[in-house]
């Protein structure tokens, strides 16, 4: 489903440049949760950036349902983004003026999601992760950071995405809801046949993923070692 080959990002720092992501290559099949370890500074949010096609990398190609996203642009790339890849932040990045439900149908809009079926599927989504019809109707402010990230998550699944990149989406969390975040999203990989990679600091949690790799550097390796 996911296949990169050879990516490399450098940035120039004065005289000096900078390997932020090096030669790196990997494949993730569907519905697999893949976990990404690394100190801060290996690389790993310039590799989310180059997955979430945020940013292009100086060689290499990322694969997802075998178009490289690496070569499209303009308003074909937007679109991919919109309906292809969902992102769920370690800030939750919700809208603070709307509601759970209002937050969920927002994705929608940008994923041209049919009108007329929105609210049905944000409120789904939301009970799918875990959410009551009360809770639905309250803005982030009235929730706490569990519910935050259970609507960023069904936010993330809006547009039936292939691939939903997290970036330490528990680092706001205590230890016993960020490992209730963490299986949540297992087992949305399998129902829902997405593939999500996260990047975590937390060894343990990141131990409970499919498949795990650790970011030194720029250079992937499979594995906590």
């Amino acid at each position: 489903m996911l296949k990169v080959d050879k990516l490399s990002r450098e940035f120039k720092s004065g005289d000096t440049v900078v390997k932020a992501v090096n030669d790196v290559s990997f494949s993730v099949g569907e519905g697999k949760f893949v976990s990404i370890i690394g100190r801060s500074g290996s690389g790993k949010s310039t590799l989310l950036t180059l997955l979430g096609a945020l940013d292009k990398p100086n060689s290499g190609s990322i694969e997802v349902d075998g178009i490289d996203i690496a070569k499209i642009s303009g308003k074909e790339l937007n679109e991919y983004r919109a309906k292809k890849i969902g992102f769920i932040f370690q800030g939750y990045n919700l809208i603070p003026n709307l509601n759970a439900i209002e937050n969920v149908m927002l994705a929608m809009e940008f994923g041209k999601y049919p009108t007329r079926s929105r609210k049905d599927r944000a409120k789904a989504l939301l009970m799918q992760v875990g959410l009551n019809d009360t809770e639905m109707l309250r803005r982030p402010g009235k929730l706490s950071g569990g519910q935050q990230q259970r609507v960023a998550i069904a936010r993330s699944l809006a547009n039936n995405p292939k691939l939903i990149l997290a970036d330490e989406p528990t680092g706001n969390l205590d230890s016993q809801t960020g490992k209730v975040i963490f299986d949540l999203l297992h087992s949305l990989a399998k129902s829902e046949k997405t593939t999500i990679i996260a990047v975590t600091h937390d060894l343990e949690i990141a131990g409970k993923a499919d498949e795990v790799y650790k970011l030194d550097d720029g250079k992937l390796k499979k594995g906590l070692k």
